[in-house]
């Protein structure tokens, strides 16, 4: 199926390509940016970046001087890097889109800050975090405080991650309190990951994962009695422990 698109997609590729190669102009319809964008995620999703990268070096060599040039495309040739585990290509195109007068959206800062979070940048992503609030006016929501906490936690910066959740409260999903709650369970912060588990619990307080994730925190530090509470605070819930979930099974 892939294959078959890509084919298909190739043929308009190898039409503007014969264009400009014969020195013909051509205006937006023909080369608009959603047959750009669309080209490039295509082949970012089978894996063909270099293909992409081909579309995205033509439409921007094709019109020598024009420097604004659409968001949408290079959002998609950031994705397509990241998509394919080239997360410092995902830098290095932001930084050169910036260069180029583009705008960034909050799209765009959705992947430069991810691949901050699988390079272990810190300081990178965090300074992009904060140019999209000062320098561009954007607005973040869950996705980049997700990021971004994931990536502070991952680096053990566990006390930043929780000021920031702290800000960010009215956007944090379970699933960012949760890696939270996890980091504290490797780095044995009792105290926040109660915290943290507490904040899950209020937005879903049926979560069996949380209360499995806490036990293992009190279980990494010897806190046996917690941990028989927890398991008599579930049942009172009628709560059960979900199949594959670890739980430290303790002799009292």
């Amino acid at each position: 199926m892939c294959l078959a698109d890509a084919k298909m997609w190739a043929q308009g590729l190898d039409l503007v390509q014969k264009l400009y190669a014969l020195g013909l102009d051509y205006d937006r319809f023909t080369l608009s940016a959603i047959l750009r964008s669309s080209l490039i995620e295509m082949y970012g999703k089978c894996g063909l970046v270099e293909k992409a990268k081909n579309v995205f070096d033509l439409t921007e060599t094709a019109r020598v001087g024009e420097r604004n040039r659409d968001v949408v495309v290079w959002t998609s040739m950031l994705s397509c890097y990241g998509r394919n585990g080239q997360f410092k290509d995902v830098i290095r195109a932001y930084e050169l889109m910036v260069a180029n007068e583009v705008t960034p959206d909050a799209v765009v800062f959705v992947a430069v800050i991810s691949a901050c979070r699988h390079t272990g940048n810190v300081s990178l992503g965090l300074k992009y975090f904060e140019s999209m609030v000062h320098d561009f006016g954007l607005q973040p929501d869950y996705e980049h405080y997700g990021c971004l906490v994931d990536l502070l936690c991952k680096a053990g910066e566990l006390e930043k991650a929780w000021k920031l959740m702290s800000v960010s409260n009215s956007r944090a999903s379970v699933s960012v309190w949760g890696a939270l709650l996890s980091a504290c369970v490797d780095y044995g912060n009792v105290e926040m990951g109660k915290l943290a588990a507490n904040k899950v619990l209020e937005l879903d307080p049926k979560n069996v994962g949380i209360y499995v994730l806490l036990s293992n925190l009190y279980a990494n530090v010897g806190m046996w009695n917690e941990i028989g509470e927890l398991r008599e605070l579930m049942k009172e819930k009628g709560l059960k422990k979900d199949v594959g979930c670890s739980w430290v099974d303790v002799n009292s």
